[in-house]
């Protein structure tokens, strides 16, 4: 089978596989696309917490994302955990080479068990330099708090803070709803011209590890496949609740999805 579309991902590493560019290699090879990746830093981690981040230095990201993109142009940018201010400019600087308009980005701040990924000055400079380049930004509610410096405790908060995010010039907005206490989950999509809730009923468990990276690759994959941003948040959202359904239980804390659950082998291997 030939990939649909090549992706370009930029994001951190997680040891364990759940999260980050792991989770967003397999998310966009599961749904028939060709995934290339800038690593901005290396996580030790595992479905308990995180230990420890190693930063990659900033000209290197730039330099993986240049080199990468000179050769094989991608239809798509997935931006994922960007830890500094240094990091962000820097991929500023090579998306102002790359040129490439189908960029989404999930603003990770807060890895699933707490543990803090970004700091103040790095948040600043996402929020002043860097949403308004992305077509689509997919924050949680903790994110979207911390990004329009609200409270978000039901439906209409959340509206409330996506129109505060199109204020500062974010074009399109996914603000997921997981982190609300409803038996129906809603996450909202909201532009100039469009708001749209997309209801799913919550799927009982604790591992939920990678969802957030999950679903923005999976957007990106589909958006670089030719369907309409509104359609692609839709299937990723089919996907992602699939992927959670389809339950591995690994590990002792929140434990990762099956990114396999739509994939099926077609040949047999002797």
């Amino acid at each position: 089978m030939k990939p649909k579309s090549k992706i370009l991902i930029i994001a951190g590493s997680d040891s364990s596989g759940g999260a980050g560019i792991q989770a967003d290699i397999k998310t966009v090879t599961a749904l028939g696309s060709y995934a290339m990746t800038a690593v901005t830093a290396i996580t030790s981690q595992n479905t308990t917490g995180v230990t420890s981040v190693v930063p990659i230095n900033p000209k290197e990201i730039e330099k993986q994302i240049l080199f990468t993109c000179k050769d094989i142009k991608p239809d798509a940018i997935k931006i994922g955990m960007l830890h500094s201010s240094k990091v962000i400019l820097s991929v500023i600087k090579a998306l102002n080479r790359v040129k490439t308009k189908k960029i989404i980005l999930d603003p990770v701040m807060i890895a699933k068990g707490g543990f803090k990924l970004v700091n103040e000055s790095a948040i600043k400079t996402l929020k002043e330099k860097l949403i308004q380049r992305a077509y689509l930004i997919t924050p949680n509610i903790p994110e979207a708090e911390v990004l329009t410096k609200t409270k978000i405790k039901n439906l209409e908060d959340m509206i409330y803070a996506a129109n505060i995010l199109l204020k500062f010039g974010v074009k399109n907005i996914l603000l997921k709803g997981g982190h609300a206490n409803s038996k129906i989950m809603k996450d909202v999509f909201l532009s100039k011209k469009k708001l749209k809730i997309f209801k799913n009923k919550r799927i009982k468990t604790k591992n939920t590890h990678g969802t957030g990276c999950t679903l923005s690759s999976a957007i990106a994959t589909f958006f670089a496949c030719g369907k309409t941003l509104n359609k692609s948040c839709e299937l990723g959202i089919k996907y992602v609740n699939q992927s959670i359904r389809s339950n591995l239980n690994y590990g002792k804390g929140h434990g990762p999805i099956n990114h396999l659950s739509s994939f099926k082998v077609d040949r047999k291997f002797k």
